[in-house]
């Protein structure tokens, strides 16, 4: 005896391969989305950390700007400091320049030789004397040479003159100023004053 199966097997079928191709599909779109957030959790969490180093790196930024213009000042203060320095030490100089000056010129001049007049312009110093020989006047020119604070003296004139029925030389010179360094200038400065106060 045969058997007919009259149930819809096929439709049966196909529903069943619709149901699971509807979990799948389920399956698969949960997946990707579980995928994608935790993308987008670990993306959030970079750009976070990193939003948290950049205000870190700016905020040292601004610290080191600070700083920058602290150091700034400092240097400007330095400077000005240095410049008022600069001028103490040019007004010392120059409040006791002609007295030691005037004691430099007597100090180098050889015997035989007197000074009649001593001019200064700017830093040229003209000096006019009598001596008893051409010889005398070559000394003088050479120690003003070696001095510290003369340098660069030139004869500008010598002839022969008569001084109470005695010839003599009369002479004229250009000798220029300079400046010696700060630890020459106070050693001459104080020799300066302690011979002035012994002639007194």
């Amino acid at each position: 005896m045969m058997r007919v199966n009259l149930l819809p097997h096929r439709q049966v079928k196909r529903a069943l391969r619709q149901r699971e191709f509807g979990l799948m599909a389920t399956f698969s779109a949960i997946a990707a989305a579980a995928v994608v957030f935790l993308v987008y959790t670990v993306i959030n969490g970079r750009i976070d950390a990193q939003v948290i180093r950049n205000g870190r790196l700016d905020a040292e930024l601004v610290k080191l700007d600070k700083k920058i213009d602290d150091i700034k000042d400092l240097k400007n203060q330095i400077s000005l400091m240095l410049d008022r320095k600069q001028v103490v030490e040019n007004l010392q100089t120059n409040r006791s320049q002609a007295v030691v000056i005037l004691d430099e010129i007597s100090r180098q001049l050889p015997e035989g030789l007197y000074l009649k007049s001593i001019k200064q312009q700017g830093d040229v110093i003209s000096i006019e004397g009598v001596a008893d020989t051409n010889a005398r006047v070559a000394t003088l020119v050479r120690n003003l040479s070696a001095s510290e604070w003369l340098e660069s003296p030139s004869l500008v004139e010598i002839k022969a003159v008569t001084v109470n029925g005695i010839k003599q030389n009369a002479f004229t010179l250009k000798v220029n100023n300079q400046v010696p360094k700060v630890e020459a200038l106070d050693g001459a400065t104080i020799g300066a004053k302690s011979k002035l106060k012994g002639r007194s």
